[in-house]
């Protein structure tokens, strides 16, 4: 699963940013062993679970 979130980030993230216009770039910076300040940082932004979360990542 983490492969999936991690895969190609920088241009997942940029979809993430036309899909949401709320999300900054600092919401999504992403480093080692901050994954899941970042993913929480998402959810309460977009009010999504982390489930939510980790299928719409994997989706783009």
């Amino acid at each position: 699963m983490k492969d999936n979130v991690t895969g190609y980030w920088n241009w997942k993230k940029e979809k993430l940013k036309q899909k949401y216009a709320i999300i900054t770039d600092e919401d999504l910076c992403f480093s080692d062993g901050k994954e899941k300040e970042m993913m929480e940082r998402l959810g309460y932004k977009l009010g999504k679970s982390k489930a939510e979360l980790v299928y719409i990542i994997a989706a783009l």
